[in-house]
């Protein structure tokens, strides 16, 4: 079965490592993913985030290119065995050469010092998804689960926090037009329930949830509702499911089961069918005790799908169709 995975942190995980004094091994590794895992998995592509903090740094952007740094060196290093995805049609060729594809993406998108250009240059870098927002308020919108927000508040449970009222700043719609023009995906998966909305009100092109799952089942504000699951079917998105427990179950183990991800898929298949479903990790952006460990065991999913009564054509619309059909539309040709 061939895997697209829209969302994973292991670029920041091999910089943290780096940083802390560790040689960095592309190859193999004590993360979720690694390029043996990838291979052993028949990953066609993998998304890589560039993930920043904006708290972290006085200038983010510093944090952005040091985890571009690393993932341009992955590349060279191993050019033999992954390739960058900059148009649609590298996806075959790189699969042509039998190399994983790598799609650069950016989660959090205020690291662009509030210009376009900053964005047409990430867009040049390579860049082909980004996430508006992560947990903090930023120049482009709000999110739901905001950390700013709720950090020292007496919130009972900030995982429930859903922000209806803050959607994109006009700074922010001009942003997501920029994108589209560009062929740079949309990625609502941390934006604010209005947020949401704003995207379904501006945009022209199928846009994404890349980790997310279905708020019927998990009710937490990192998923999304039932009435948001239609209008992303709608627009001819994806939302690609989030492996971590905290977003699949309520009993607060965050204990990720593949027979929660089941319950989810046939949620969102009964509310906007099989096309609108996809895979996001979130491999080594998560802390939860897996079942399904690592790159190399997606056809432990795969295979309990098609024992749950999934034909083949739908397990592989889930595995990787679906994603590609929207790659196809938005990526430029």
């Amino acid at each position: 079965m061939k895997v697209i995975d829209m969302h994973c942190d292991t670029i920041l995980a091999l910089l943290e490592q780096e940083e802390n004094g560790h040689s960095i091994n592309y190859l193999e590794n004590d993360l979720s993913i690694n390029l043996n895992a990838l291979k052993k998995g028949n990953v066609l592509v993998q998304n890589f985030a560039l993930f920043t903090d904006l708290k972290k740094r006085a200038i983010p952007e510093e944090e952005t290119m040091k985890l571009y740094d690393l993932y341009c060196r992955m590349l060279e290093e191993h050019s033999d065995l992954i390739a960058p995805v900059l148009t649609y049609g590298d996806v075959a060729k790189n699969e042509k050469e039998g190399k994983i594809s790598a799609l650069l993406t950016l989660e959090e998108g205020d690291v662009v010092f509030s210009s376009l250009a900053m964005l047409r240059n990430y867009y040049r870098m390579g860049v082909r998804m980004i996430a508006l927002t992560w947990n903090y308020p930023n120049r482009i919108g709000s999110p739901n689960l905001s950390a700013y927000e709720y950090k020292d508040s007496k919130i009972p449970d900030p995982l429930q926090r859903v922000d209806t009222e803050h959607g994109l700043s006009e700074f922010g719609i001009d942003y997501l037009r920029e994108m589209e023009k560009l062929g740079i995906i949309v990625d609502v998966s941390h934006l604010s329930d209005a947020g949401f909305w704003d995207v379904v009100k501006y945009a022209s092109r199928p846009f994404v949830a890349s980790h997310s799952n279905a708020r019927k089942i998990c009710g937490v504000a990192r998923n999304l509702s039932d009435e948001m699951i239609l209008a992303l079917h709608e627009k001819g998105g994806v939302m690609g499911l989030n492996f971590c427990g905290d977003f699949l179950s309520e009993d607060r183990t965050n204990t990720s089961r593949i027979e929660d991800m089941i319950q989810h898929i046939d949620h969102i298949k009964k509310i906007a069918g099989i096309d609108v479903i996809g895979i996001g990790s979130d491999f080594d952006g998560i802390n939860s005790q897996l079942e399904i460990a690592d790159a190399s065991q997606f056809d432990l999913l795969a295979n309990a799908l098609l024992e749950h009564g999934y034909s083949q054509e739908e397990v592989e619309k889930i595995f990787y169709k679906n994603v590609l059909r929207v790659y196809s539309q938005v990526l430029p040709e």
